[in-house]
């Protein structure tokens, strides 16, 4: 379980950011953050953010544009643990009730938020020509596999399995295959595939065997009723 103290202490603007990024789950440029909430993540806002690894910004041209990290998508999921700046009033403190109501939703779902707020159809389009747009058709022949390493490796249906000991049942086949594959099952009723809130408990090869879905790391498969 996260505390607050692993959550920074950050200003309101800050905090405006690192939400605004996370339910666009793209990169935005400081005019598209202008339109989107009023604000472009500049100087020490910009500067902190980037020094606590929670974004990475693209100076190399203007508009710079920011996108967040692994890091900032765990800090924004456990933003309503911390408590909401004083600067920033009963604004700050609403955002943080629908932040915590939020959280407790998709946990609940046993969705994450990166799958939650992923822009299907514009990034599909985004990513048109790109390698990850190139990644193989997801074969149902490998859906059965996944299920059946699933079934063999799950105590009970619906109970998580770590996708390092699912991998390993399927070392023979094509890794973007499985990886697609995965992202397909997303989809599915009965499949949910989350990352690991406490990222400090993961091995490398936890790390490793994470399959890249809305713009984080999922590291846990449960097929079967929530």
């Amino acid at each position: 379980m996260t505390s607050p103290a692993d959550v920074p202490s950050l200003t309101p603007n800050q905090i405006n950011a690192l939400v605004v990024l996370m339910v666009e789950a793209r990169r935005l440029t400081n005019v598209e953050l202008r339109e989107l909430a009023g604000f472009a993540l500049t100087g020490r806002d910009n500067e902190k953010l980037v020094k606590l690894g929670l974004v990475e910004t693209d100076r190399t041209h203007r508009p710079f544009a920011h996108e967040l990290t692994d890091e900032g998508w765990r800090v924004v999921r456990q933003l309503h643990t911390a408590t909401p700046p004083k600067q920033g009033g009963s604004a700050s403190r609403s955002l943080f009730t629908v932040l915590s109501n939020l959280h407790r939703s998709l946990d609940r779902l046993r969705v994450s938020h990166g799958d939650f707020f992923t822009r299907t159809d514009e990034s599909v389009a985004a990513t048109a020509g790109t390698p990850e747009a190139a990644a193989p058709v997801a074969s149902a022949q490998v859906e059965g596999l996944v299920r059946a390493a699933y079934r063999d490796l799950a105590k009970a249906p619906g109970a998580w399995v770590g996708l390092a000991d699912v991998r390993d049942r399927l070392a023979d086949q094509d890794q973007a295959m499985v990886d697609a594959t995965l992202r397909a099952m997303v989809g599915r009723d009965d499949v949910r595939i989350i990352p690991v809130a406490n990222t400090k408990s993961l091995t490398p090869r936890d790390r490793a065997a994470a399959v890249r879905i809305g713009n984080e790391d999922n590291h846990a498969l449960a097929i079967g009723p929530a």
